[in-house]
């Protein structure tokens, strides 16, 4: 199996155990917390709380829910298209993490309809930050992966620094 054909093996398998954990973990979410007063893991700053919501990761927008949908299909598109031409595992992994996030989430979006409009299931709460679900974490986890990897990359691809030495021992004596 050539390179670039192993790496779109390791992006769809990343995205499908993606989508998978975070539709049974929706699934479990509805089916345990619904109706049910938050589980509180570490006191009140870790719970398990289950809500919906109709806007973007970490409830952002939530009265676009067919713009996001929308940039869903629009990422799932450019993933499906990048996807045999890939430089790197890091860069199959991450957008492996986004697509199967982004596939999590719009599959909440039509499941709970109408059309593309629906809304998302959320249910781990941390501290401060919005009520999120694994599709959320695994977006946000693949584009910080993929970020560090375009840094890293863009590092090793510098000049090295200039130096006071001269370029051959004995160039210049």
């Amino acid at each position: 199996m050539r390179s670039h054909a192993r790496l779109a093996a390791v992006l769809y398998l990343t995205a499908v155990g993606a989508y998978l954990l975070d539709r049974l973990t929706k699934l479990w979410a509805e089916n345990q917390l619904q109706g049910r007063a938050p589980i509180e893991l570490i006191g009140s700053t870790v719970r398990l709380d289950y809500t919906t919501n109709s806007g973007g990761a970490f409830g952002i927008g939530g009265s676009a829910p067919l713009l996001f949908a929308g940039a869903s299909l629009v990422v799932v598109g450019v993933i499906v298209w990048t996807s045999f031409r890939l430089p790197r595992i890091g860069v199959a992994i991450g957008l492996g993490l986004v697509l199967g996030g982004a596939l999590g989430n719009l599959t909440d979006r039509i499941v709970r309809g109408p059309g593309v409009g629906g809304s998302v299931v959320d249910f781990i709460d941390v501290g401060p930050w919005p009520v999120f679900n694994l599709a959320d974490s695994a977006i946000v986890v693949g584009a910080i992966l993929l970020a560090f990897g375009a840094f890293r990359h863009a590092r090793d691809d510098d000049p090295p620094p200039p130096t006071d030495e001269p370029e051959h021992p004995g160039a210049g004596t």
